[in-house]
């Protein structure tokens, strides 16, 4: 997956890397499919379908049916689907339904989530090639 290609890549001594810019997705935007990004991704707009993205904030009013695949993501809309990230974040308007993949994860009081939250090491990400089936 491209989104976790830069975890196992090691820097350049006294290198810092570029910082990709800033992509978004406007509320009124509709995507069907996959979104790739290199970089941080915000989505104000509704995904139908995956996205790897290296960091995502899903907005408030933003709404997303499908897979993130993410370095990191914070999660303030509706989500509907699996997330597959070293470190999530539920903020208080978040409404997740579904299953969280991650090494760390926060949820603030007042978010919303149906599902489940298996734990996984970092290694687990770093291998994550393909998606697991989803399972009933």
């Amino acid at each position: 997956m491209a989104a976790f290609a830069n975890l196992s890549k090691p820097q350049a001594r006294g290198r810092k890397p570029e910082p990709l810019p800033l992509s978004q997705l406007g509320a009124a935007a509709l995507v069907k499919g996959v979104l790739d990004t290199d970089g941080e991704v915000e989505i104000h707009g509704t995904v139908q379908g995956r996205i790897n993205a290296d960091s995502l904030i899903l907005g408030a009013m933003g709404n997303v049916e499908g897979d993130i695949v993410a370095r990191d993501v914070r999660i303030l809309g509706r989500l509907m689907g699996r997330i597959f990230a070293l470190n999530v974040t539920l903020e208080d308007s978040a409404d997740v339904t579904g299953r969280i993949f991650h090494n760390t994860v926060t949820v603030a009081r007042g978010a919303r989530f149906e599902g489940r939250m298996p734990w996984r090491p970092p290694s687990y990400f770093e291998a994550l090639d393909q998606l697991p089936e989803t399972q009933p």
